[in-house]
């Protein structure tokens, strides 16, 4: 059985930047053992799953070693796969997922750019984790929590300098990192250190839980933010009542057949 297979760079309008995503569009869905095993021969940061389910269709998305419940580069890369190549004609799409139901449209300004639609995760702030500075490589400002501890730091440099041992700092915290800090040239930067233990390129994600502690902060509800990875993203959010909208490119860099 033959399975459509895509990989899309998504956060980025180039390829070998932003963040790799697979993107299987089912003739109907395949086991949860099934879909792991494919996510784990790709190999890719994850690898999106979707097929038609009534109304709509619907999507689960798989790192190489387990599933998540939210993956913003992987939305990204299956609306462009929809977008572009299933139905030229659609202007936006509604998917079914484990967080309830998402939905992505076309920019109305720029038909290129897409924007995600997915459930804000606002975070509480929460004291700062004995050892967490040490492990981190710079001394915190604030510390908020949400499913990601978010970690807040003073400047894009100090960023860009971290070199934490990971998987030391996840078995710290038990739970996924993001590390952030005002932007030079846009309004914030951020990274994200993974459950898996390693460093995550681009985190829609996490902008769930970064939108509304900026916006906050900020006092602005559109920001341009930059995940400064070594492949690097770029995102246009809002926060809108519950929800946060998050704008990015995506494009194709091959598609093939997956042999089942």
């Amino acid at each position: 059985m033959a399975e459509n297979y895509f990989h899309i760079a998504a956060f980025t309008g180039e390829g070998f930047r932003g963040n790799p995503a697979g993107v299987c569009l089912l003739k109907q869905p395949l086991s949860t053992a099934e879909m792991q095993a494919i996510a784990n021969e790709l190999s890719l940061p994850e690898t999106s799953f979707v097929w038609d389910d009534g109304d709509m269709s619907a999507i689960r998305w798989f790192t190489p070693h387990r599933e998540v419940d939210l993956c913003g580069h992987g939305t990204l890369a299956a609306a462009h796969v929809m977008f572009s190549v299933v139905n030229p004609a659609l202007q936006d799409i509604r998917l079914r997922s484990a967080s309830g139901d998402l939905y992505v449209k076309r920019d109305a300004e720029d038909g290129e750019r897409l924007i995600l639609d997915f459930p804000s995760r606002p975070p509480q702030k929460v004291a700062e984790p004995a050892g967490l500075a040490a492990l981190l490589g710079a001394e915190p400002q604030e510390v908020w929590q949400a499913n990601a501890l978010l970690v807040v730091l003073e400047s894009e440099a100090q960023v860009r300098a971290l070199q934490p041992d990971i998987p030391a700092l996840i078995a710290l915290v038990g739970r996924a990192v993001i590390v952030s800090a005002p932007g030079e040239k846009v309004d914030f930067v951020s990274r994200y250190f993974t459950l898996d233990g390693g460093e995550d390129p681009v985190t829609g994600s996490a902008h769930c839980t970064l939108m509304p502690y900026w916006t906050a902060r900020l006092g602005r509800h559109q920001l341009h933010a930059w995940q400064i990875s070594a492949r690097g993203g770029e995102l246009f959010c809002e926060l809108k009542g519950d929800r946060t909208l998050i704008g990015g490119y995506a494009s194709t860099f091959l598609r093939g057949e997956i042999n089942l």
